[in-house]
């Protein structure tokens, strides 16, 4: 196939960037769609030009660090899907793809794709994790769950952290993501003794960051490659909301 790039070029974070144009021959269907980027950046580096600059780890979709607008999408035209799951027998020949990195206040553009998503890891760094006393592990079954309860639990800790609830929401909101990280540790026993400082300390620094605030459209759920459900929002507004109340 023949398939014709527009991709966003930015030296750095101070610079202005823009969409240069690039053009491919021989894409195989079956490449993945960052083989590709690959492809081009080896194009590029033959011809004494910059490589094109992305995030990218595990490429099985597993570890969140892929994140590419592809077209205007979040991870590109499949739902549920990182950017690394897609493959170009999605797109057709001479078909021209757009592609940009994940825009939010909350993520600046480090260089040309990549942006600084260490937003998240702060928004983390403020709640989202328990404390335990050192010592021997506890017996496993010291403290029975039920599995409906585990089974939620592990839905909402599923989310692997890539953004493009930011990147897809007209807001640029994290309140996908912080849901998903509160929701998970207030449904088990272990996280309820510190739930209410958690709301609390997260939701803050999630506004701290710059994301802006969600107005319910939904648009996170659709695009979500681990397919988080919006009810994550509704909960964690219920825990903040709780947690206002009755802080101390």
């Amino acid at each position: 196939m023949k398939i014709y790039l527009k991709i966003w070029r930015q030296l750095n974070a101070g610079a202005e960037g823009k969409m240069i144009n690039y053009e491919m021959d021989n894409v195989i269907p079956h490449m993945s769609f960052l083989e590709m980027m690959d492809t081009l950046n080896e194009k590029l580096i033959l011809e004494g030009d910059r490589p094109v600059e992305f995030d990218h780890d595990c490429r099985e979709g597993i570890c969140g660090q892929c994140g590419l607008m592809i077209n205007g999408r979040a991870h590109g035209p499949l739902k549920h899907t990182t950017t690394c799951q897609l493959h170009m027998r999605e797109f057709k020949d001479g078909d021209t793809i757009y592609i940009e990195p994940f825009r939010a206040a909350g993520f600046p553009v480090k260089r040309d794709l990549k942006v600084d998503r260490s937003a998240f890891d702060r928004i983390i760094g403020a709640g989202g994790f328990v404390s335990v006393n050192t010592g021997q592990a506890p017996e496993a079954n010291g403290i029975p769950i039920a599995h409906e309860i585990a089974e939620s639990a592990f839905d909402s800790a599923a989310c692997i952290g890539c953004g493009a609830c930011v990147a897809t929401c007209k807001n640029s909101s994290a309140a996908l993501f912080t849901a998903a990280k509160i929701s998970h540790l207030v449904k088990l026993p272990q996280g309820k003794v510190e739930a209410q400082k958690r709301a609390l300390s997260m939701v803050a620094q999630m506004d701290a960051e710059q994301f802006g605030h969600c107005s319910n459209t939904e648009s996170c759920e659709v695009e979500c490659p681990q397919n988080i459900s919006v009810l994550n929002i509704a909960r964690m507004n219920w825990e903040f909301g709780k947690a206002a109340i009755f802080r101390k």
